[in-house]
């Protein structure tokens, strides 16, 4: 697409503004358009895991299949699963638009900044969106379900680990986003978010899965399970549901970030360039 990052001369480069300038201006922009969309991006982000609290926690609580134990560890995973998945999801599908139907990416590509920083930008929104349908999700959990009693003193670090969870679920989109072909887009959301939904320990405990030993396999290769751990870890102290170490879920999820955001910046450079 475009034959040179270095597209300014000097000259123009001396008088651009600084990238730092450039980059909030525009993720500032990609923002306010948040605010217009706000409809069409609530029903986006919100209706599946509405739809999830309200049948598993509410329903299913009121019929007596479930106690107020499954609500505790239903809430966190809920949670986790709106900022991941929204993350993901506005992360991917503007990118595959951008690069092969409406081709609003030139416009960002030849911003007075590092290509480079165009893709960060892109991850940082994603992950704007996520941060912003967990935070939506919270106050919708605690009245669909009753029974959840999480504890003041744990909110700095459950907004931390909303933040990083949602960065990675940015970073899964970006590589998504630009490595798999736009005629296949389809096809890739229907093979990966189901499962990525599924075994991410969303409804269950990850440890309570001892017996049997391979989903449990199975669910430790999603990094949303330790997004979902870590939430628990937090929030969950004095319920008596065990979770995995803190430190655990934090150093996957910081690892996951690394590798993703490598892959995807990478992925990025290289649909730019062509």
């Amino acid at each position: 697409m475009l034959e040179t990052p270095g597209r300014q001369s000097d000259d123009d480069a001396a008088r651009a503004p600084g990238s730092a300038r450039v980059f909030m201006a525009v993720f500032w922009r990609d923002l306010s358009v948040t605010g217009r969309e706000l409809p069409s991006f609530l029903a986006q982000v919100v209706l599946q895991p509405l739809f999830t609290l309200f049948i598993l926690g509410k329903v299913l609580g009121d019929l007596g299949y479930v106690g107020d134990e499954f609500e505790q560890v239903l809430l966190p995973g809920v949670v986790a699963l709106a900022a991941f998945i929204g993350a993901l999801q506005n992360t991917a599908l503007p990118l595959v638009l951008d690069f092969s139907y409406t081709r609003e990416i030139e416009d960002r590509l030849l911003a007075p900044m590092r290509l480079e920083l165009v893709a960060v930008e892109k991850i940082l929104f994603g992950a704007a969106r996520g941060v912003l349908s967990a935070v939506l999700m919270i106050p919708i959990g605690m009245l669909v379900l009753s029974g959840v009693d999480w504890p003041l003193s744990a909110a700095p670090g459950m907004v931390g680990v909303i933040l990083l969870g949602s960065l990675v679920g940015a970073a899964i989109g970006m590589t998504l986003g630009t490595f798999v072909p736009p005629q296949r887009i389809e096809i890739m959301f229907a093979v990966t978010l189901t499962p990525l939904m599924f075994t991410g320990a969303t409804q269950f405990p990850w440890l309570g899965l001892e017996a049997i030993r391979w989903f449990q396999v199975v669910c430790a290769v999603n990094p949303l399970t330790y997004f979902s751990e870590a939430l628990r870890a937090l929030l969950l102290v004095d319920s008596g549901v065990e979770s995995l170490p803190l430190w655990i879920s934090l150093l996957v999820l910081g690892a996951s970030l690394i590798g993703f955001c490598f892959a995807g910046v990478k992925g990025f450079m290289r649909r730019a360039l062509d």
